[in-house]
């Protein structure tokens, strides 16, 4: 059963390279992190692949249907919803695992990095100072002020961790199903959005959580927070934030991931001075990398093709 890692990077290609045990199906590497889903029938036929390894690259539907031989697509992360339609893939007999878990400290690290940016205005100074001009902005102290956490899994908890323990910083959460975590406190929706000077989105992207983060749920938080997001692009109701960002009802919004990736050239995020943008790279880390291909090997040792 031929594996294709149909999008690597150099470092993610050669991490997998190296952990490929003598036991394992034959690997095929394509190191194009930018491959275009019309290229991948043709990149799938040649390798003989039956599964593939995908990084962060679209597979339409209509193109996954001319995939031949393809039973299995390993993505790798949880947001596999974003790039595929994963029930339209079953209907063509390919199944489709996602991998969890191995990220969260990495994640978790960036969004406290980004709410820290954002508190502390670094990103805008910096451009500014870079253009030759000396700008010193107001920041504010995250020690005592309110995180609130929208979705409580792995990263929020260790997100809980380094805010709680290492910043002082008072944790709330509010998760779509009944929960409890040592140091932080559950709190109804409203609560959470009225009462966090940080918002931290930590959802699944799903059919009930897109756009979970909409015009009237944005309205409902407190005025100059600052939100960030580094789970999925399209929790959020990007026109609303925009809006709430220009008209001063939000302070800050801090994001690693967008509702189209890569961000559009020119749009509204880029020049804007109330955000702080990252390239959807929260998660790449080597350690988090390492632990990611290990368990994409060990969940391709279990494929079977009926």
């Amino acid at each position: 059963m031929p594996i294709l890692f149909i999008d690597a990077t150099d470092a993610l290609g050669d991490i997998a390279e190296r952990l490929r045990g003598a036991g394992d199906p034959p690997l095929a590497v394509h190191r194009d992190p930018g491959v275009r889903p019309e290229e991948m029938p043709g990149l799938i036929a040649a390798a003989g692949a039956e599964t593939i390894l995908v990084d962060h690259s679209y597979l339409p539907t209509e193109v996954a249907a001319r995939c031949a031989g393809l039973r299995h697509v390993v993505f790798l992360g949880t947001g596999a919803r974003s790039y595929m339609d994963i029930e339209a893939l079953a209907g063509l007999g390919i199944s489709v695992d996602i991998i969890r878990g191995y990220g969260d400290t990495a994640v978790a690290e960036c969004a406290v990095a980004l709410a820290m940016a954002a508190a502390k205005g670094l990103a805008r100074m910096d451009r500014e100072m870079r253009a030759g001009r000396w700008l010193r902005t107001e920041a504010m102290e995250l020690r005592g002020k309110t995180l609130g956490l929208l979705g409580f899994g792995g990263i929020a908890a260790e997100v809980a961790r380094i805010a709680g323990l290492g910043l002082g910083m008072e944790v709330i959460a509010w998760n779509r199903s009944p929960k409890a975590h040592p140091g932080v406190r559950f709190v109804d929706l409203d609560t959470l959005l009225a009462s966090s000077h940080v918002v931290s989105l930590h959802l699944l992207l799903c059919d009930e959580t897109r756009g979970f983060l909409s015009a009237e749920r944005i309205a409902r938080m407190r005025p100059g927070a600052i939100l960030v997001n580094t789970a999925r692009g399209a929790l959020v109701d990007e026109a609303a934030l925009v809006a709430a960002l220009e008209a001063g009802a939000l302070g800050h919004a801090a994001m690693d991931v967008f509702a189209v990736e890569p961000l559009p050239e020119g749009h509204a995020f880029a020049r804007m001075d109330s955000v702080t943008l990252s390239a959807h790279s929260a998660f790449r880390t080597p350690e988090a990398a390492e632990r990611l291909l290990a368990e994409a090997f060990r969940i391709c040792r279990g494929l079977t093709v009926e």
